[in-house]
């Protein structure tokens, strides 16, 4: 039965410590297990694991070792420094969410936290030391490492008795100073994570001017200058097509703005005129049919030591601008259907894709409220006049669709990018975030090519084109399909027309509620 000692040994540092231990170890018939060698000025110390197979005196040992010149102090210890430093790293990798697998040059393993145990179905203590085809793991991609190679994002669905599990599996060698390949790591994120990481970065809480995608001067001047106004109180007009992100502008500027109550945002072409009242203001109990009997407080309440964000102001009847006037003047709200007033502290923020000087020219906006709310105009430039933008949008929409569909795109071929270069993005990000999002879900390699990038133009063929262009044969077409392709084109084309929902409506004999369900059905 083998006998085991863990020894510090404080010696006056000098040449020859080690081999006068190694000697007495030698004489002694004890093996050296382990040994550590730390020098600070002139002292050194060691920290010493020993043990022998047969019986031994450890009083006459010890005796010799005092004989050891320069020795100052001995004392026997429980854990070397060595061993204290994986058990931390040991710690440290099982508080780690994602999987890690590491092994030698010669494939044996050397280190595995508990979530690759758990995904891979094996036990680390027993695991250890062991080569991958030893313990005939499901996923031996690590090997390929060993070679060379590298992977990242590896889609694996993984089926063994101990479950199944959908994870990403990204590895890679580990070369020494040398550059010789000394073993190799790999990184297993399991995929519901991988999702909720995902959703968490696109819909942040709070949004601020660092999340912003994109560096080309156009946007750089917008958002320079939306960061130097957001520290006040002043109303803000921003003002940009559909689909610029101008409700992800403005709720940067109340990020920045250091107000502690919430963003609040509302569509203005998004409810009747009725409805978008008591929203915005508020009601007293009894104030109309179908209310509540204790009334309800309005957005301008909601938002209070906040931001209340109006988007498509443009769309705001003429009898309610003289009411929204009123508040931004005396910063008071009376709720429909009352008489008090109750004082607010709300910033206002307002968007538009419509022409608002021009409106007041025709009389379909109050010159007074423009004038009010136009106290700090922000123009957000449209997507055709910051094609440099368009490499680091995609970059991000495929990360989060990698993870959303559970693919890896790496990226875009040359000819599919210079299809989207090309292109003058009537619908700005959000088109292009539809482009990608339609590519990456029927492209059938990694790289997505130009035929998987379907534009404006290939959905806006007249519908016998359309028609035309459905696979198969006519009796097979599906009606339904035929009717909702040449919907969305008149639709389309009278949004173009019109510029506003609500005279867009009007000319479809439609009301404004089904023209936006259709909008919404359509994602127009």
């Amino acid at each position: 039965m083998s006998t085991s000692v863990k020894l510090k040994l404080n010696f006056i540092d000098r040449v020859g410590i080690v081999a006068d231990i190694a000697s007495l170890m030698t004489r002694q018939s004890v093996n050296i297990v382990s040994m550590e060698v730390e020098v600070e000025g002139r002292h050194t110390t060691v920290y010493l694991e020993a043990e022998t197979a047969r019986s031994i005196d450890w009083e006459l040992f010890n005796r010799e070792l005092q004989t050891i010149s320069g020795l100052r102090e001995k004392s026997s210890i429980q854990t070397l420094p060595q061993e204290k430093r994986e058990k931390q790293l040991q710690v440290v990798l099982n508080n780690i969410n994602n999987g890690i697998l590491g092994v030698d040059d010669q494939g044996k393993v050397v280190i595995i936290n508990k979530v690759a145990e758990n995904i891979l179905g094996c036990d680390a203590r027993a695991a250890t030391g062991k080569t991958i085809r030893e313990l005939n793991l499901a996923d031996q991609s690590l090997l390929e490492c060993l070679q060379g190679k590298s992977f990242s994002n590896r889609k694996r669905n993984l089926i063994a008795d101990h479950g199944r599990f959908r994870y990403l599996a990204t590895g890679k060698p580990i070369y020494n100073a040398s550059q010789r390949i000394v073993g190799a790591i790999e990184i297993m994120k399991e995929m519901q994570e991988v999702k909720e990481l995902s959703n968490a970065v696109a819909l942040p809480s709070e949004f601020s001017f660092s999340d912003m995608i994109g560096e080309s001067p156009a946007l750089m001047k917008a958002i320079l200058f939306a960061q130097k106004i957001a520290d006040t109180d002043a109303v803000v007009s921003i003002h940009g097509e559909s689909g610029t992100g101008k409700e992800l502008f403005a709720n940067a500027i109340h990020t920045e703005s250091g107000r502690r109550g919430p963003f609040v945002a509302l569509n203005c072409a998004a409810l009747p005129e009725a409805l978008l009242e008591s929203e915005l203001f508020g009601y007293v109990g009894g104030a109309f049919s179908g209310a509540l009997r204790e009334g309800k407080a309005g957005l301008f309440e909601n938002a209070k030591d906040g931001t209340l964000f109006l988007d498509e102001i443009a769309e705001m009847p003429l009898s309610l601008q003289a009411k929204m006037l009123r508040v931004l003047q005396e910063k008071k709200v009376r709720r429909v259907g009352g008489s008090g007033e109750l004082p607010i502290n709300v910033r206002i923020i307002t968007a538009t894709n419509r022409d608002l000087g021009r409106m007041v020219e025709e009389k379909n906006f109050r010159e007074d409220l423009y004038y009010r709310i136009c106290v700090f105009p922000i123009h957000i430039p449209p997507l055709r006049e910051r094609r440099e933008d368009i490499r680091p949008l995609v970059d991000s929409f495929l990360f989060h669709l990698n993870a959303r569909l559970g693919r890896n795109l790496r990226n875009l071929s040359l000819q599919a990018m210079e299809k989207l270069c090309s292109y003058s993005w009537p619908g700005n990000v959000r088109e292009l975030r539809n482009v990608i999002e339609r590519a990456a879900i029927l492209s059938p390699t990694e790289t997505i090519e130009a035929d998987s990038i379907f534009l404006g133009a290939d959905f806006n063929r007249p519908a016998g084109d359309v028609a035309r262009s459905l696979p198969g044969s006519p009796e097979e077409r599906s009606l339904a399909t035929l009717v909702s392709r040449y919907e969305q084109q008149i639709l389309t084309r009278t949004l173009q027309q019109t510029r506003s929902k609500r005279q867009a409506a009007r000319l479809l004999g439609i009301s404004h509620t089904t023209l936006l369900n259709k909008l919404k059905k359509y994602r127009l």
